[in-house]
């Protein structure tokens, strides 16, 4: 690609009237070069057995193509025709809800062998139509797969087979997963029961981590088809989605993202997030950061919002920030779900970038400038290389283990301890990876912040001491190192093997009532000078104490320690703190890793993003996250700035207006 792509999702067989000129005219006004079609669409593609029509696709193309805008074309597996589900009602997925019905998009069992046989058909049809069209750039592979829960008889005896192959006999299955319990455990492979009523966590956890498997064999398997079409040039991609809170929030619990995007030639992702007076950038920059690090390279926006919810409908200015904000991350390309707002269905008052009425709105208008700068500033920003020295490692495994054993009163879950550490990052403009248990990279950063890692291997743990005794810095909170890849808990003191990296010992923990840090050790105040939910009682061995907690009877146990353990430092958070409690401890530990420096005197709601661009020079993205305008100084080399194309010196002031935008190149080459 030679150019960064803006796009939206199109549909023209949504439209209620002829208007594709229409549409295509108003795109090339806003600076669209790139559409998405066609995954959506299956019942119109087919819509009988056997019976094809792509006559809405070939017109979308044809136009598209004299009008210069790229496509992509999604393979429309997500969403089944009706025909398919009454010829073979058994191609809809059995959840732990049963069987399922006709009418939602993803009901369908992705294992079946008949939805399989109808997929790979209409994939083959689809693609082997479009594949040699000149505006057809790529693809993307079904739309936001998960496992849809399926649950049924044939996805248990695939899961039986799984489990043979993984642990060879019953007697070593029984053993790892604690089967004599209540009477579970299994003599036989024959009498292997339905994993979806067990009580067992560790047998959940693996079936969970097994359903995640089938969307990764499931999209490697479309892949592998749709590359026997794909021209030279052309690529395959896939739009992950993320776990949910109010907008993309943390790791999606159904898709293990790392495995399944190893067979995509690009990484894709959805990102939606709360606006108006609620937005920070911090989704955009958590889901930027995990789509960059599945590839290790620039990534898609394949869905992002226009409109949306009425309240997330942008202020003025929200849009430009928002679409700048994905291409500091390492975003290749912005583009809209959807062009145009649906005028029946379950998405109606889901809006797109035009309103109901088709006509320019403020929304659209602003997106005229983003398009507009887009294009001129494209050989600047396109291809953005980031090279973080800190990294934060997620686990899926220690998700599904959260939700087994949750936290009292089910107040915070995986995401939220996940999120209370990045987004503190985030606010302290501290650059970022996101790391997997199977990353083998841990050297290439100084710092590494390890939320709630509950389930894991030995190997991992002590792939995690030697990174601390060779010098590296790990922050850890509380639920680490406590229980095997399988959930079966250590037997020794925890945090069991990290325990020598960490310096401490526990073997009891409390849910806080009113508990706080004795003397607000981090200078945060009262309010903010406090716990909840989780409380480990630790026990320093080694370690140095950085809070006890304040009570009449925990007193005398440690909060949050530090621990010099070889070259490096572990601390470990043995409580869930407050925001603020958390910044001041992860501050504390950038400074020691050498990440403190000009960017970090600059904080939220000033965000700072940067990298390198083609040309080798330094890209410095400014963000004014807030309703008021903010300046600063600018601290590093002269340049140019790219919007308003001036010129600026180191030590110049920079005025923001309300969620306004700079973004600086600076003149000198990095080495």
């Amino acid at each position: 690609m030679k150019q960064l792509l803006y796009g939206v999702a199109y549909y023209d067989e949504y439209m209620p009237y002829e208007r594709l000129d229409e549409d295509i005219r108003m795109m090339k006004a806003a600076g669209i070069n790139l559409v998405r079609i066609a995954e959506s669409t299956w019942s119109t593609h087919e819509p009988q057995n056997g019976v094809f029509d792509f006559t809405s696709v070939d017109r979308v193309l044809d136009a598209m193509h004299k009008a210069d805008i790229h496509v992509i074309v999604g393979t429309p597996t997500y969403a089944i025709p009706t025909w398919m589900v009454k010829e073979h009602p058994d191609v809809l997925a059995v959840t732990p809800n049963g069987p399922g019905r006709y009418g939602a998009r993803q009901i369908m069992d992705i294992t079946n062998p008949t939805y399989l046989y109808y997929a790979e058909r209409i994939i083959r049809r689809l693609i082997g139509r479009v594949c040699e069209h000149p505006a057809v750039i790529g693809y993307q592979v079904d739309n936001e797969t998960k496992h849809y829960h399926t649950s049924g008889p044939n996805v248990q005896l695939q899961f039986v087979k799984y489990m043979k192959e993984k642990f060879g006999t019953v007697e070593r299955l029984n053993r790892e997963f604690g089967l004599d319990y209540w009477s579970n455990r299994i003599n036989a492979w024959e009498d292997f029961p339905s994993a979806t009523g067990t009580i067992n966590g560790s047998l959940g956890a693996e079936f969970s981590r097994f359903q995640r498997k089938l969307v990764t064999d499931f999209l490697a398997w479309q892949t592998r088809i749709v590359n026997e079409y794909k021209r030279p040039g052309q690529f395959v991609t896939h739009n992950f989605d993320f776990g949910w809170k109010d907008g993309s929030y943390g790791v999606q619990p159904d898709v293990d993202h790392f495995a399944a995007a190893e067979a995509l030639d690009i990484a894709g992702v959805d990102v939606y997030h709360p606006s108006q007076d609620r937005l920070t950038g911090k989704e955009i920059s958590y889901c930027g950061d995990t789509a960059r690090s599945l590839k290790g390279a620039s990534y898609f926006v394949l869905e992002t919002q226009a409109q949306a919810f009425p309240h997330w409908t942008a202020y003025p200015g929200q849009l430009r920030l928002q679409a700048f904000s994905h291409l500091a991350s390492g975003a290749d390309m912005v583009e809209y779900w959807h062009w145009h707002s649906i005028h029946n269905s379950i998405e109606t008052y889901w809006k797109g970038l035009l309103s109901h009425d088709f006509a320019s709105n403020p929304t659209y208008e602003e997106a005229v400038t983003i398009g507009r700068d887009f294009a001129r500033l494209s050989p600047k920003l396109i291809h953005l290389q980031k090279k973080n020295r800190a990294a934060v490692l997620v686990s899926n495994e220690s998700l599904t283990s959260l939700e087994w054993f949750k936290l009292p009163g089910g107040a915070a879950c995986y995401n939220d301890i996940v999120r209370l550490m990045y987004d503190r990052l985030y606010e302290m403009n501290v650059g970022c990876d996101i790391l997997h248990p199977g990353s083998d990279n841990l050297e290439s950063y100084e710092l590494i912040l390890v939320p709630a890692l509950y389930a894991a291997p030995d190997e991992l743990l002590e792939r995690l001491n030697r990174y601390v005794e060779n010098g590296g810095r790990v922050v850890y909170t509380f639920k680490s190192g406590f229980a095997n890849e399988h959930i079966k808990v250590r037997t020794g003191a925890q945090p069991g093997l990290i325990g020598k990296a960490c310096g401490i010992s526990y073997s009891q923990f409390v849910e806080p009532q009113a508990v706080t840090l004795r003397g607000d050790p981090f200078q945060v105040g009262l309010d903010d000078n406090r716990i909840e939910t989780w409380m480990e009682l630790l026990t320093p061995t080694t370690a140095q104490v950085l809070a006890w907690y304040e009570h009449p009877h925990w007193g005398s146990y440690a909060a949050i320690t530090e621990n010099q353990y070889g070259q490096g430092t572990a601390i470990y958070i043995g409580c869930l703190p407050s925001a603020a409690v958390m910044g001041k401890v992860l501050e504390r530990a950038c400074r020691a890793a050498g990440l403190w420096g000009k960017d970090q005197e600059i904080q939220f709601p000033l965000v700072v993003k940067s990298g390198t661009n083609e040309e080798g020079h330094a890209i410095r993205y400014y963000f004014n996250y807030s309703e008021a305008s903010q300046s600063f100084v600018y601290p590093h080399g002269d340049g140019a700035e790219l919007l308003a194309d001036r010129r600026i010196h180191a030590g110049d002031r920079i005025e923001l207006e309300r969620w306004g935008v700079a973004i600086i190149e600076e003149a000198a080459k990095r080495e």
